[in-house]
């Protein structure tokens, strides 16, 4: 596939020079580098978002099957933690195969599941795994091409906010804006957004922030599996109690790392998480420096890690902040939002699950929700297409989705899963 020409990045780099902000520095200890130059910005950087910078071929052996093509780009966004200084964020564009319809093909906005801290760890430079590949192939043999944001600080320089809803939703936004500037013709500003886990709270961050920061891309609808998400608005929502975390894989210790270097640094930026760390918990701390999640819960199994194990002074204060900022504002989604929650999901929970979507329909929001009994956080994804797919048909054909918030019910306690899947993104 041919790159952007350089006298179009020239141009529209020009035309904005007035207002372009110097990139920030490269610092290791947010697990910055060991990716390619692509992710790199030495220039100014233009004050309009959604501007293309550049963009590359991934390897072949980073295709997908139903994809005609994959290219990596490195786009113009906004701090989501300022609401204003220019940054750069990459992401990955999948067309499907055969020629786009008249108007160009409708988009998948999607959005990632938690895969770490560190660049080397952005799905555009180390592509999807096997399960996701098959998830996005279904989209791509509907006729979607897929636009997915790595988010900010996520291959590019500077610390990752990570499950942050404005930094993620800018990213996602920005990356729809820029690829439609970059595929002209071949892509509707028809956007269905999705995202699982982490990118649950990011694609539904992305809806709630469309109509005011990007009122240009046309948001139909979100799917939302594996939801991690939460508001500080709840009304008078029905909410259930949270029961205590039962701990699957030592995926409790790595979260809490992500969280204190991804969001405790965002937010803190003089924050030194080696400060924080017990002699046990420091080689998980280097490993989230440089490796992913799946590395991280290997060390942290190695080392019988529990969150509390690894800190030698109180984090209580890093992570009330970062729950703050992570809290959605308000629970009233302006578009018919799809959830996917597996009664068996230990993970995120099935109780927090339930909470949010309950708020989300007292907030008036046009929700239809689906439960999978039986089913983890990781294979509820895949399996929810049955539905999903259904759903985003009737918004692309302008149909009206009516929504079920009439029969939410509690979920009931944590089912037993019918097939222990090891942990995907």
């Amino acid at each position: 596939m041919k790159t952007l020409p350089l006298l179009l990045c020239t141009a529209a780099l020009f035309s904005l020079a007035a207002a372009a902000t110097q990139p920030p520095a490269v610092a290791a200890e947010f697990g910055d580098g060991g990716v390619s130059d692509l992710y790199r910005w030495d220039a100014g950087i233009p004050a309009e978002p959604g501007i293309v910078l550049k963009r590359e071929t991934p390897p072949p052996e980073q295709r997908i099957a139903g994809a005609s093509s994959a290219e990596r780009m490195l786009y113009s966004s906004t701090d989501g933690l300022d609401g204003k200084t220019p940054i750069v964020v990459s992401g990955v564009v999948y067309l499907p195969k055969g020629e786009p319809p008249a108007g160009g093909w409708p988009i998948l906005g999607w959005a990632h599941g938690t895969v770490g801290v560190a660049d080397v760890c952005a799905p555009s430079w180390t592509g999807p795994s096997e399960e996701r590949a098959a998830y996005l192939n279904a989209w791509l043999g509907e006729g979607y091409a897929v636009v997915a944001s790595d988010y900010q600080g996520l291959g590019t320089p500077g610390p990752h906010p990570y499950l942050l809803y404005r930094p993620e939703g800018y990213s996602i936004l920005d990356g729809l804006r820029a690829a439609l500037r970059a595929y002209p013709g071949r892509l509707a500003n028809r956007v269905i957004l999705a995202g699982q886990s982490q990118g649950s709270g990011a694609a539904l961050g992305a809806a709630l922030l469309a109509p005011d920061y990007a009122p240009d891309v046309r948001v139909l609808g979100t799917i939302a599996t594996g939801l991690v998400v939460d508001t500080a608005a709840p009304g008078k929502a029905p909410q259930v109690p949270v029961p205590p975390y039962a701990d699957p894989d030592y995926v409790d210790a790595a979260f809490a790392m992500l969280y204190l270097l991804g969001t405790g640094t965002s937010l803190h930026p003089q924050l030194d998480a080696d400060d924080y760390m017990s002699d046990a918990g420091r080689p998980l701390l280097d490993t989230v420096r440089s490796g992913c999640f799946r590395d991280a819960m290997r060390v942290a199994k190695a080392g019988d890690l529990s969150a509390a194990k690894m800190y030698r002074k109180s984090v209580a204060a890093i992570e009330d902040d970062a729950a703050r900022a992570q809290s959605f504002p308000r629970a009233h989604i302006a578009t018919p939002v799809f959830t996917a929650t597996g009664l068996a999901d230990a993970m995120a929970g099935t109780a927090q699950q339930y909470n949010f979507i309950s708020a989300m329909c007292t907030a008036g929001t046009t929700v239809e929700w689906h439960y999978y009994p039986g089913e983890t956080h990781h294979s509820t994804v895949n399996l929810s297409l049955k539905d999903s797919l259904p759903f985003a048909r009737r918004l692309l054909a302008g149909e009206p989705v009516a929504g079920n918030c009439a029969r939410l019910r509690p979920p009931g306690p944590l089912q037993k899963p019918r097939d222990k899947k090891k942990i995907a993104d």
